[in-house]
């Protein structure tokens, strides 16, 4: 699970106006200037689609954490981020499959990514989809309108989503450990069988979980108190602004935000989950009517299925 990223990059040095000076300390030393004149650098191109990836595509095809056997049935995945867009393009009316893959497959470096559809006869190799341009290919390939929800209403409430509940599943998931068996069966059993590589798979999904949540947190030190405390508020809150309606924001049809909110408490509350520390998931069921929006959204989306 990619637990961080980002987009910012360093300027780009080689565009400075001002000639290097050739003579400087810069300069290459002459034996390792011929090395290199044998042995080339070579820029490799972006990672090529998983192996598992059809080679034909009637149509679009999303990238997400899921078992194979979950991805048949295309139930939802087992990650929120994954499973955040996952809902938002059913709630759009976007016909797609989904198949399993990891971030080290993903040509973008990180799930979820879409394929567009495509045929044997059509010369046009599809460029991978990024999450952040999903909404916006929704829009475009989408039967339903999802409607909007004023930015300024969203801000404080995707705060809550992206640190408050984010930190406090990051803890219960990857280092509660309570919860090493689930973590292990999602993230780590499926892609080795040998258990030196498995010990070592875990140790670094741990390590890139507290890294983060202390990032966020800005403190020297994980506190579970602290974390489940900010999360119980932030389900009020939530709570409090769905109030008695459907959705929230009082919109007419589920909007981005429903799913985004839907990608943590279907998983919370999820039996299939099978969550040995349900700290979380006692917490979310404090709270009927985001139970109650869960469902509609399950119902909605899945059907029978989910």
């Amino acid at each position: 699970m990619s637990v961080m990223s980002s987009s910012s990059e360093p300027p780009n040095e080689t565009t400075d106006s001002r000639r290097p000076n050739r003579s400087g300390w810069l300069t290459i030393p002459a034996p390792l200037a011929r090395l290199f004149k044998k042995f080339p650098l070579l820029t490799y191109p972006p990672n090529e689609l998983p192996a598992r990836s059809p080679s034909t595509r009637d149509v679009s095809t999303l990238y997400v954490f899921i078992s194979d056997q979950d991805a048949l049935k295309g139930l939802p995945s087992f990650n929120p981020s994954c499973l955040k867009w996952q809902t938002f393009l059913k709630l759009a009316g976007v016909d797609f499959q989904v198949v399993s893959s990891t971030n080290h497959a993903s040509p973008t470096g990180a799930l979820p990514f879409l394929i567009p559809p495509s045929s044997p006869v059509a010369s046009v190799t599809h460029t991978p989809i990024p999450s952040n341009k999903l909404e916006q290919y929704a829009a475009e390939n989408g039967t339903s309108q999802v409607p909007d929800v004023p930015s300024l209403k969203l801000e404080a409430y995707e705060s809550l989503l992206d640190y408050r509940i984010r930190n406090a599943w990051l803890y219960s998931l990857y280092l509660s450990r309570s919860n090493s068996a689930l973590l292990s069966h999602l993230y780590v059993t499926p892609f080795s069988n040998s258990q030196v590589v498995r010990t070592t798979i875990l140790s670094q999904l741990r390590h890139a979980a507290e890294a983060e949540i202390l990032r966020s947190m800005g403190t020297p030190t994980v506190e579970s108190r602290a974390l489940y405390e900010g999360a119980r508020e932030a389900f009020e809150a939530l709570s409090t602004v769905l109030g008695t309606s459907d959705w929230f924001f009082e919109t007419s049809e589920p909007s981005l935000f429903d799913a985004t909110v839907f990608a943590y408490t279907h998983l919370l509350l999820d039996e299939r989950m099978a969550w040995e520390d349900q700290t979380l998931t006692e917490m979310a069921k404090e709270f009927p009517n985001l139970v109650e929006h869960r469902d509609r959204i399950l119902q909605r989306c899945w059907g029978s299925k989910g």
